[in-house]
C-alpha cells in the first residue's frame, strides 16, 4: 500500500474529492455503521465555516436602478441556501431578500449593508425568511431608489 505523503500535491477545486468516514449511519436493521465516503471540497466548506466561525455567510455586491429589484453578484455563499432579491412593492428605496429556509432567527441573524456616495442603506430582519434593506440619502434622510456599488453580508449563526 502506498504511503499517502508520497502522492503529489494538487490544487483543490470545489469538485475535488476527499476521502473520509461518515459516522454512525443508521441501517435498516437498526444498527449503525461508520462508512468510508468521498466528500467534495464544495460540500464541506459550509460545515468548516460553521464549525470554525460559528456561522455561515452570504456576501454579495448589489446594484439596482430606480424602481428595479437589486441584482446580486454573489461573492461568497457558504449557507447552501438560495437568496432572492426583490423590490418591496412600490415603496421607494425598499428591497427584500427572501431566503429558501426560515433561518433568519432572532439572535442568530446579523447583517450589514453599504453603498457608494450619499446613499445610506440599512438592513433589518422582518421575518424568519425575509430581511429588508432601506436605502436613504445621508444628507436628507429621504428614501431613495437604486443602489450604487452596494455590498451586503448576512451571517447566520448556529
Amino acid at each position: 500500500m502506498a504511503e499517502i505523503n508520497t502522492y503529489p500535491l494538487g490544487t483543490p477545486a470545489g469538485n475535488t474529492r476527499l476521502a473520509g468516514t461518515q459516522m454512525a449511519i443508521p441501517q435498516s436493521d437498526g444498527t449503525s455503521l461508520n462508512l468510508t465516503r468521498n466528500f467534495t471540497i464544495e460540500s464541506i466548506a459550509p460545515l468548516i465555516n460553521q464549525i470554525n466561525l460559528g456561522y455561515t455567510v452570504y456576501t454579495a455586491q448589489l446594484t439596482a436602478g430606480a424602481g428595479a429589484a437589486p441584482t446580486a453578484t454573489i461573492l461568497q455563499n457558504t449557507t447552501g441556501l438560495t437568496f432572492v432579491w426583490s423590490r418591496n412593492g412600490t415603496a421607494t428605496g425598499q428591497y427584500l431578500v427572501t431566503v429558501s429556509e426560515a433561518v433568519f432567527i432572532a439572535n442568530k441573524f446579523w447583517a450589514i449593508v453599504s453603498a457608494k456616495g450619499s446613499e445610506f442603506p440599512s438592513i433589518v430582519r422582518t421575518a424568519d425568511d425575509i430581511a429588508r434593506v432601506d436605502n436613504i440619502l445621508c444628507n436628507t434622510a429621504a428614501a431613495v431608489d437604486g443602489i450604487t456599488e452596494g455590498f451586503v453580508e448576512i451571517r447566520i449563526y448556529s
